[in-house]
């Protein structure tokens, strides 16, 4: 794994990385603590608080939100482009602030749930250093210095706990992972990877900044990797280093397929 060093070593900005092998539990950490803006890694903890309430009886995944013009906001999404009246199911709005990262779903459930709960559902977790602080595309809470914010570390361990089945439990563990198996966004970790790798995992970006979070099944060695950049030339950059990093890692839990070649 030198060669991760060295890619971390050559580019500029700030890059974090955490993996564990989850047939092992081995694991590598660098920078794993720095605290990075959140970006979209957030809407992770948003997802498990919305099942905690469905499994509380508080809530239903069936049950409906009608989409108002108050709710959208800019970024990625569609929900935005849409029309005032149109009614989701929590579960359609969780997918889709999860599949194609849509801020005005994110939002949506926010303001549902209430950022406290959220906040408390990340402590639950054991995520120390993950807060949420804002809603999504609050410009406003950003020139007061409100982010939303996480670790390479915290990621990794809320994969963790997913793979096993104890975000909430088992039943909704399967849910979000079933969520996070349909990710539209890419050209992060499985930018070099072959087509057939199957990755769960969640994506972030703002002006400089790119992560990537994820569960990889490379059978019988499935692994965690998550991937947090920032201050860095450029988005391409990051998505680049996301890229690079993942492939050493795949060529690693792969190296008698690689040594064969």
């Amino acid at each position: 794994m030198e060669n991760i060093k060295r890619l971390i070593d050559e580019n500029k900005g700030d890059i974090a990385v955490a993996f564990k092998n989850l047939k092992t539990n081995s694991s590598i950490m660098i920078n794993e603590d720095v605290i990075f803006p959140s970006a979209s890694t957030i809407k992770l903890v948003i997802i498990a608080a919305l099942m905690n309430e469905i499994n509380k009886g508080t809530m239903k995944l069936e049950q409906t939100i009608t989409l108002s013009d108050m709710h959208k906001c800019g970024g990625d999404g569609i929900l935005k482009e849409l029309k005032e009246g149109h009614k989701f199911t929590l579960y359609e709005i969780a997918k889709l602030m999860i599949i194609i990262s849509d801020n005005t779903a994110a939002n949506i459930l926010i303001k549902l749930l209430g950022m406290g709960n959220i906040n408390q559902m990340a402590e639950k977790l054991g995520m120390a250093n993950t807060k949420l602080n804002r809603k999504m595309m609050d410009s406003e809470a950003v020139k007061y210095g409100k982010e939303n914010v996480t670790t390479a570390e915290d990621l990794c361990h809320f994969l963790e706990l997913l793979y096993n089945g104890k975000v909430i439990n088992k039943e909704y563990s399967e849910i979000i992972l079933g969520v996070l198996l349909k990710q539209q966004l890419g050209g992060r970790l499985n930018l070099y990877l072959p087509e057939n790798v199957i990755i769960a995992h969640k994506t972030g970006d703002l002006d400089k900044l790119e992560h990537d979070a994820g569960i990889v099944y490379n059978y019988p060695n499935d692994y965690i990797l998550c991937v947090l950049t920032k201050n860095l030339l450029s988005n391409k950059d990051g998505k680049e280093i996301i890229g690079r990093v993942s492939l050493e890692v795949y060529k690693y839990m792969n190296k008698d397929k690689y040594e064969q070649a």
